[in-house]
């Protein structure tokens, strides 16, 4: 058996190969070549008309600590990850290089330029699983989650997600569902880390915990009062609302309902609340909700939605799809090399060679050019996140929140469609 586990340091968050590839750098002398890489999403997932990108937050202070501790270069030797002379050289690295990236919350499109690394290349080249490890989960829930605050129009959303995924992703998807616009989660974790509205109340055990609903009602009204949520369906749907009428009055908070036609039930729940006087509690329901279902209750009249499974999985997507490549590389170091762009040609994984310039026109449409220059018509999309090794941009999560609704909110109508089509547009080279 190995020894007791701790958390790794940044840089041992990452694949064998980027070790071998830094150690034949150091080997040859090309290690502080100039270079720059670029991440970017060939295409979205399937039927998706945007991507919403996240993590970008979590990202920056893990390059900015990106490095190994003695334990773990003497790991590397030992297994032969790494040569002595990139040993020497892993002892004391830090990222001295500059990263630009398009503003978290802001869309991206096939193409789109997401994130650019510049600076010696076997530094930038040691960032590419940790940015895809990062940007790929992040983004792929905040893009579903998205797509599901665009269908729930201004009916807030709570993420529960957290008891299907792995622990730590839970927290990460809370955080990128959150910027996307739900309203609060049930994970205490991400909620205490990024300051978020957390809820929460009781499962169907606490129901069948008790001698009878109605005891198992008036123990959590008394304990938590008459605002509460009262889940009504351990039962019988119709018996669970009265019962919990007559337990908590007519003040009720609110009533969940976890089975089930939603839509039917929902009507039935609101139609016996008002008769029963409860014209103020609302409903919420649960119950493997995505964005296509909760469009299909549009009409009924529900108050909120709890989404965990499909908002942490990516709604059927768990990746981004993102990929990290090197599209341009200098003979020499120093800012001032001359850089000569390089681009797979691969069938299928193409890329574009060249530093890219992105902007996006008020149609929505994006472009880049490969001489640093904007169309004066268009806005530009990257913006410096850390400069010669130091964080420069550090957005509030709140601040991150504002900007995603404000820039699905501007995009064209038909791109906010939660149906299945294609990318509304592509980030192209300007002719």
């Amino acid at each position: 058996m190995g020894g007791t586990w701790h958390a790794p340091s940044p840089g041992m968050l990452t694949d064998r190969y980027e070790l071998t590839m830094y150690s034949s750098f150091v080997e040859d002398g090309s290690v502080d070549d100039h270079s720059v890489f670029e991440a970017f999403a060939r295409r979205l997932p399937p039927g998706r008309r945007y991507g919403l990108l996240a993590g970008l937050g979590r990202l920056i202070p893990l390059i900015a600590d990106f490095g190994f501790d003695e334990d773990e270069i003497g790991y590397l030797l030992q297994v032969g990850a790494i040569t002595p002379k990139a040993a020497d050289r892993l002892a004391d690295f830090r990222f001295s290089g500059d990263l630009t990236a398009y503003p978290e919350g802001e869309i991206y499109v096939p193409g789109s330029p997401v994130l650019t690394a510049e600076g010696p290349l076997g530094e930038c080249l040691l960032l590419e699983t940790l940015v895809l490890s990062v940007l790929n989960h992040d983004t792929a829930v905040a893009s579903a989650a998205a797509r599901m605050v665009t269908a729930a129009g201004d009916r807030p959303i709570i993420e529960m997600g957290s008891r299907r995924t792995h622990e730590m992703s839970a927290i990460a998807a809370t955080r990128a569902a959150y910027l996307a616009g739900f309203g609060s989660t049930s994970n205490l974790a991400g909620g205490h880390l990024y300051d978020i509205p957390t809820v929460g109340t009781v499962a169907h055990a606490f129901i069948l915990s008790h001698e009878s609903e109605r005891a198992a009602f008036a123990s959590q009204v008394a304990a938590l009062g008459v605002g509460t949520t009262l889940l009504v369906d351990t039962y019988d749907i119709e018996q669970g609302i009265r019962t919990a009428v007559e337990v908590a009055g007519s003040g009720l908070g609110a009533i969940r309902i976890d089975s089930g036609d939603l839509d039917i039930e929902s009507r039935r729940a609101r139609a016996l609340l008002d008769e029963l006087g409860a014209t103020g509690t609302r409903i919420v329901v649960t119950s493997d909700l995505d964005e296509y279902v909760i469009t299909a209750l549009g009409a009924a009249p529900i108050d909120g939605f709890g989404v965990g499974t499909r908002v942490v999985t990516g709604s059927g997507h768990p990746t981004a799809g993102m990929v990290y490549k090197l599209v341009a590389v200098a003979d020499r170091p120093g800012a001032d090399a001359p850089l000569r762009p390089v681009a797979k040609k691969a069938s299928g994984k193409g890329s574009a060679g060249g530093r890219k310039t992105a902007y996006r026109r008020g149609d929505g449409s994006e472009g880049f050019t490969l001489d640093g220059t904007v169309p004066p018509d268009a806005r530009p999309l990257q913006v410096p996140v850390i400069r010669g090794g130091e964080i420069v941009h550090n957005p509030a999560l709140d601040e991150i929140r504002g900007y995603a609704r404000a820039v699905v909110e501007a995009l064209p109508a038909s791109a906010r469609d939660v149906a299945d089509g294609t990318p509304f547009t592509t980030a192209t080279e300007e002719d």
